[in-house]
């Protein structure tokens, strides 16, 4: 699966059918694999993260989930086909699930949130199939006896997909760490994706997504978390587009 760099890592220039070919084709593979979307939180937090490079280098799909990197690409004269996001990723791969009887195993998200998405997806199509959901306590990744347990959990239900929900950097350390450890076929990265599935949170309606608006909504939705994530941390962009423009 061919890559194209862009900035300070490199993504798979992939529209979002060709997305859910090439996860079809890892599920029926003979390797274990982990799927990456980044958007521009992920890729600042690459250039002074050596370790979360290597992990998003190494990723056997990297996506690009957010409007802002599809307009950078631009500037590069590599341009991306398409934003494909964890949340945009997600109902789609739970359709496909259903219908093609692959197993789903959803983690992460705060306590019975994970559990509220499983019972939404069941009632909007009964024929999906999620053999188990988890909401892991503050601080797990540090806690041994529990990472062991989360991934004796997965392995006792061996699902097709495992979609982590933690929020970049721990769940794509976590995945890196421990995905030859348990018994999944294709792990994906998804952030807030279970929290929009379970109804937790509203997703920005999907003009304001195709239009690179729906950073604003989440901003709206909770103005003192993301505050210093849009307002001061991802500014940092900027100086990365000049940074590898003239690398460039």
């Amino acid at each position: 699966m061919k890559k194209q760099p862009l900035l300070n890592t490199y993504i798979n220039n992939v529209d979002i059918d060709e997305a859910m070919d090439m996860i079809e084709h890892m599920i029926h593979g003979p390797e274990k694999s982990y799927i990456v979307p980044i958007n521009v939180d992920v890729v600042i937090k690459i250039e002074h993260d050596d370790y979360l490079k290597k992990i998003t280098d190494h990723a056997d799909m990297v996506l690009v989930d957010g409007k802002p990197l599809v307009w950078i690409s631009k500037l590069y004269n590599r341009p991306v086909k398409a934003k494909i996001s964890g949340s945009d990723l997600v109902p789609l791969l739970c359709c496909l699930a259903a219908e093609k009887g692959y197993s789903l195993f959803i983690l992460g998200g705060k306590e019975g949130v994970a559990e509220r998405a499983r019972m939404k997806l069941e009632k909007k199509n009964s024929s999906i199939k999620i053999v188990g959901t988890y909401a892991p306590p503050l601080g797990f990744e540090k806690d041994e006896a529990e990472i062991n347990k989360i991934n004796e959990m997965i392995s006792a239900v061996h699902p097709d997909i495992l979609i982590a929900c933690f929020g970049c950097p721990k769940q794509e350390k976590w995945i890196y760490e421990n995905y030859c450890k348990y018994d999944a076929k294709v792990s994906l990265c998804a952030g807030a994706t279970v929290d929009f599935m379970s109804g937790t949170v509203k997703r920005a309606p999907r003009w304001m997504s195709d239009h690179g608006l729906e950073w604003f909504y989440r901003f709206l939705q909770e103005p003192r978390r993301m505050f210093k994530r849009y307002f001061i941390d991802d500014i940092k962009i900027i100086k990365l587009i000049v940074k590898y423009w003239k690398k460039q």
